[in-house]
């Protein structure tokens, strides 16, 4: 099971999946402010790549595109014009730096740097579990602009999250130099 709640800079929740929400195939999952963090696919669709969504509803987000996946996935996509950072701490307070990987098994497998890089205008960011079952506990999940200067607010992408067969997308807005956003994910 996991649990998601959106956090301000300030500390505020904004949006997300709360405690004792509930997910059903096909359905959605709503925080206390009811703002959907919702199960994305189409069954009969075929992939797109480098959209950070499941789109032919096989439980997996953008397989055949080159990311790597496993039972605990986050992957952000956004528009070229910006370097954004997708930054994720496992439940021992560490994180995977790019193609490197924390003592749980938690790897950064794509880091998009600026928009005009190594990415060929594919910006997408990708972290994932490599292994069988992730460890229990909280993943902080946050979102950020690297270099500002290379922005034009507000900047908007998707996040996708895998958790075991199950995956989820929220569309974001990045509103500004300072702005981050922070999901909490709890996998029991």
């Amino acid at each position: 099971m996991a649990t998601c709640n959106f956090w301000s800079p300030d500390g505020g929740a904004i949006s997300g999946v709360g405690a004792g929400s509930k997910a059903t195939d096909g359905g959605s999952v709503t925080g206390a402010d009811r703002v959907p963090l919702t199960m994305t696919c189409t069954p009969t669709g075929p992939e797109i790549c480098f959209d950070a969504t499941d789109n032919n509803c096989n439980g997996v987000i953008d397989e055949g595109c080159g990311l790597e996946t496993g039972p605990l996935q986050f992957t952000i996509a956004w528009p070229e014009g910006a370097d954004v950072d997708l930054e994720v701490t496992d439940p021992s307070d560490e994180m995977p730096k790019p193609e490197g990987r924390t003592e749980s098994g938690l790897f950064k497998g794509r880091d998009c740097g600026r928009a005009q890089s190594i990415c060929h205008g594919q910006n997408v960011e990708n972290v994932f579990f490599a292994g069988d079952r992730p460890p229990s506990g909280r993943y902080k999940v946050e979102i950020k602009i690297a270099k500002p200067e290379d922005a034009h607010f507000p900047v908007g992408l998707r996040l996708g999250a895998r958790v075991g067969v199950k995956t989820f997308s929220l569309d974001i807005a990045i509103g500004s130099p300072e702005d981050s956003k922070v999901c909490m994910f709890t996998v029991q």
